[in-house]
């Protein structure tokens, strides 16, 4: 783009950001730093102001925050017209209009799409109707939930052991309400960091009093005669009792919108270069769209240019702020979005973070502490080089492995420091499902390759 256009964008030029959440918040306050004096817009389908979602599962379902009191800090004056409570329906790319719900449409000159995922429904509509089958995404389920786990309920069923689930089944156990996870596969947590690590997490489940189902599915939900949720049917034929219902089958990324718009969108996301700008649906990238946040899938090139959907808070500031500085700045100062997956949690006492895509890794190695104390960092192996670590207990050492990884360090890892007890020394298989059987809670979503290239350090192979 010209020079002149860019600066007349920057002066009086009008931007819309569809998703009034983390990421569309962090991309306004980025445009008005940098600058942008124009028109900006933020469309969200929820009567709100951005607010935080990690507390939802934390905090506020233990009664120590409340989920109406969970607004994002503004850290800069934005300066915009907020069309809150009304969704964006359709988007016309040639001439530059986001149709809403309402009828009503917003023209732009760049547009933003940051809209996000919302929780995964119970499959079966009329079951997922009864009274007391819940999902925890917004703030008005968060509420809900809190209501009902605070009336003391005889027992509560999480349906899926991802992270958002086994948090769910945490604050149950703290609250001493009885609670049952069922688990498609063979242990939670097993979606985002492999077999060997969700043995560590299946332990501390039953340690702490959950009555966790593995290598089982929910086949249907049975209501009373009133239309309550009374009993939960799964695939080994046994019946558990129980009136609260937790639905945590993981996400669904929010492109219905765009059906028909011409963009590389559908239900893995919205394909996009490393500088935040939207592919159309030929794989030509466009100049005045870009994405951001959860709905995102970008190449990563620490990664082998791996499309990567990532579902974490970091990474939506991060893509937000990329895509924002890109929006109004000449082709020569565009940056790539380079963040270092990243994610955290905490449930029944340990404090989990990570840093790399483990589920790239093929193998293991506990380089620090020990999976029987639950005090360890666990370092992942993909074609020789070291590509994640996890950490539960034992976050000092992540910043160190994060560098590394960065770097291209090989695996397996040999450090002065590592720990020398035989589960240390040798690599294990990461054991990570089957990609193409479901599990709840992945993290990362690994979906393609990119040849593109980045202004970046290039080591050829050594052959």
């Amino acid at each position: 783009m010209p020079a002149d256009h860019v600066e007349r964008l920057r002066r009086e030029g009008r931007i819309v950001i569809v998703g009034a959440s983390l990421a569309g918040l962090r991309a306004a306050e980025t445009l008005r730093a940098e600058g942008f004096a124009g028109e900006l817009t933020l469309i969200g389908d929820e009567p709100y102001e951005p607010y935080d979602r990690p507390p939802l599962s934390k905090s506020v379902l233990l009664g120590k925050a409340s989920p109406l009191h969970t607004e994002l800090p503004h850290r800069w004056e934005v300066d915009a017209k907020w069309r809150l409570g009304v969704a964006a329906a359709g988007l016309d790319l040639t001439a530059g209009r986001v149709r809403l719900a309402d009828g009503d449409e917003v023209e732009y000159d760049r547009l933003l799409i940051a809209t996000g995922v919302r929780a995964r429904p119970w499959p079966k509509e009329e079951e997922a109707r009864l009274d007391g089958v819940c999902l925890l995404r917004t703030r008005e389920d968060a509420a809900d939930l809190y209501r009902r786990l605070r009336a003391g309920p005889r027992r509560v069923f999480v349906i899926g052991a991802g992270f958002a689930g086994s948090e769910v089944a945490s604050a149950c156990r703290e609250m001493g309400i009885a609670v049952t996870v069922a688990e498609r596969a063979g242990a939670p947590l097993v979606g985002a960091l492999g077999g060997v690590i969700g043995a560590v997490a299946a332990g501390l489940q039953t340690e702490n009093g959950v009555d966790l189902r593995t290598h089982v599915t929910v086949t249907s939900l049975e209501g009373d005669p009133v239309g309550r949720v009374r009993a939960v049917h799964l695939s080994d034929e046994s019946v558990v009792e129980a009136d609260v219902v937790v639905v945590s089958l993981g996400s669904l990324r929010n492109t219905e919108w765009l059906a028909g718009s011409g963009l590389g969108a559908g239900p893995r996301g919205i394909a996009c270069d490393a500088g935040c700008r939207a592919f159309d649906f030929r794989g030509i990238v466009t100049d005045d769209v870009f994405v951001a946040g959860d709905v995102a899938r970008s190449p990563h090139a620490l990664f082998g240019y791996q499309f990567l959907s990532l579902e974490h808070w970091g990474n939506a500031v991060a893509q937000a702020e990329t895509a924002a500085h890109n929006m109004i700045c000449h082709g020569a100062e565009r940056r790539p979005h380079l963040w270092m997956p990243a994610f955290w949690s905490s449930m029944f006492g340990v404090n989990i973070k990570s840093v790399g895509v483990p589920p790239m890794g093929e193998q293991l190695m506990i380089t620090q502490g020990s999976l029987a104390e639950r005090r360890f960092v666990g370092v992942y192996g993909h074609q020789g080089r070291m590509i994640a670590a996890v950490s539960f207990d034992n976050t000092r050492w992540l910043e160190f492995y994060q560098r590394q990884i960065e770097r291209g360090a090989p695996f397996p890892v040999e450090f002065p420091t590592m720990d020398r007890r035989p589960e240390g020394l040798r690599p294990v298989a990461a054991d990570f499902p089957d990609p193409s059987l479901p599990t709840h809670g992945p993290t990362v979503t690994l979906s393609g390759y990119s040849p593109a290239d980045q202004q970046l350090v290039f080591h050829p192979a050594r052959h």
